[in-house]
């Protein structure tokens, strides 16, 4: 009786370790109540799918977003516009990061329309970046100007926002050394 009592303890132990580190690390970051993701934490609908790296706040923004597979593709577009290392090289900043969804919504030939023009891929992703770091809190009724130039906005309560009212937040506040980092579902288009 007391080998089982053990054995369950542990085997209960186990399983509650494992937890976190099946959520890349960030659920202990969160303090959640309940099934309830708290908001100083990663939130959305997206987080329990994304594949996540145990820690990526001490990587830069780049490096951060090179860890989640489901933003190659925004990873790959950043190599090609040259961006990387003036990315890496701004200090608290927020990226609206398109998961690779996104990119999909977008036609094979406006992608690759996009993807040849260097100087149209540098303000489509600059419009993805704001020279702040934004919290959760600000996200309810938010209004950022963007490093491209532009203005873009943020909606919704709980754990449930939109960026210019068409693109969800699917994993939200995901820490890097330089950056927050918003995973959305749609590739916004700049201001003309």
């Amino acid at each position: 009786m007391k080998f089982t009592r053990m054995r369950t303890a542990r085997a209960t132990g186990a399983a509650l370790a494992a937890v976190p580190l099946a959520l890349g690390g960030l659920a202990s970051q969160s303090h959640a109540q309940g099934a309830s993701p708290s908001p100083s934490g990663t939130f959305g609908p997206g987080c329990s799918s994304l594949s996540q790296k145990a820690d990526t706040a001490r990587d830069k923004v780049v490096e951060a977003a090179a860890a989640y597979p489901e933003l190659s593709q925004l990873v790959a577009a950043t190599v090609r516009a040259r961006l990387s290392s003036a990315l890496d090289g701004k200090s608290g900043i927020t990226v609206f990061a398109p998961d690779n969804q996104a990119f999909k919504k977008v036609s094979a030939s406006q992608l690759a329309a996009l993807l040849k023009n260097e100087g149209q891929l540098k303000k489509v992703l600059g419009y993805h970046v704001v020279g702040q770091r934004i919290t959760p809190d600000q996200l309810s009724k938010g209004s950022f100007t963007t490093v491209e130039g532009g203005k873009l906005t943020t909606s919704g309560s709980g754990t449930h926002f939109k960026v210019n009212g068409k693109a969800n937040i699917v994993c939200g506040n995901v820490k890097a050394a330089n950056a927050t980092i918003y995973v959305i579902d749609a590739v916004l288009k700049p201001p003309s």
